[in-house]
């Protein structure tokens, strides 16, 4: 057996693995509502506007729960920078690892957006014919879509998305601490993943709509190098759009900032208050925690 498995390096290729997963099937649910159910015959008058956007929230909910459950065991399931930098702040993950898992992170964002154009080119380039859409033109929006997210044409610079983000990744971190805390509720019979992927249906059902609801650096910064090396141009890199241009830094320092801030507040608000009134985790829990430490 490969001695690599048991180090930093085999959680650097779970992660990878993980966020492939997350990529390939949330940008895969997104390509269906786009280009493909609308020209394969299989979805024509099926759904409305707001069907797809079911579709989208539903799909990505079971991309994240996946994306858990293949690495979960080994890395913690991370997948998302924002995670990782709040599990560093408050959670006394390891420093030395954090740019090791964003990397990854990236890189398996990036596999997962190269696998979804493999996949569905024949379908994103037919929507483009029949919709007359040359690509990294403004009108390709609508294509890019598939991989990364874009501003609602309603907001008029950068203010109204960047607080979306910090909102959003502060809810999300919020909750993952919830459903993790030994000390509260936390979710049993290894059944996390499923409520974490709930979470971000919920998340992108009450709040996707002003910029798509990333809130996860590498789920969109990861797709969008890709797609700026697929076509789309400005439109991926840097970002720019009618609305508002330079878009590319907000869905990533949005959610490096609400990711902290949401685990502050639950901690602040719940876990603080769980440990003042003397609560503990479980003897087994304990143990673990103990056992992880000494591994690292």
């Amino acid at each position: 057996m490969a001695a690599w498995r048991r180090t930093t390096a085999g959680e650097l290729v779970a992660e990878v693995l993980g966020t492939f997963v997350l990529i390939a099937f949330g940008d895969g649910v997104v390509a269906m509502a786009v280009a493909a159910l609308n020209q394969s015959g299989r979805g024509t008058e099926i759904f409305a506007a707001s069907g797809d956007w079911l579709i989208i929230g539903w799909g990505w909910g079971f991309a994240v729960a996946f994306g858990v459950y293949v690495a979960g065991g080994i890395s913690g399931a991370h997948i998302n920078p924002a995670v990782t930098l709040a599990f560093a702040v408050r959670r006394g993950f390891p420093w030395r690892k954090v740019p090791g898992y964003i990397a990854a992170q990236l890189v398996g964002a990036f596999l997962g957006a190269l696998l979804v154009y493999i996949v569905y080119k024949g379908a994103i380039d037919s929507y483009e014919r029949a919709h007359d859409i040359r690509r990294g033109d403004p009108d390709s929006v609508t294509t890019f879509s598939i991989f990364a997210t874009f501003p609602a044409e309603y907001l008029g610079n950068w203010v109204g998305p960047f607080v979306d983000q910090v909102v959003g990744t502060a809810f999300l971190v919020a909750f993952v601490f919830a459903i993790v805390d030994e000390l509260n509720q936390p979710v049993r019979a290894n059944l996390a993943p499923i409520v974490i992927g709930f979470v971000v249906v919920a998340i992108g059902l009450s709040f996707g709509a002003n910029a798509g609801y990333a809130i996860n650096p590498a789920r969109d910064l990861g797709p969008r190098l890709f797609a700026g090396l697929a076509g789309w141009g400005e439109v991926a890199i840097p970002g720019n759009y009618a609305n508002v241009s330079g878009y590319l830094w907000i869905p990533i320092v949005g959610p490096f900032l609400g990711g902290p801030i949401g685990a502050f507040l639950y901690d602040l608000g719940i876990r603080d208050t769980l440990r003042a009134r003397g609560e503990t985790a479980p003897p087994d829990v304990e143990q673990r925690g103990r056992t992880v430490e000494e591994l690292d």
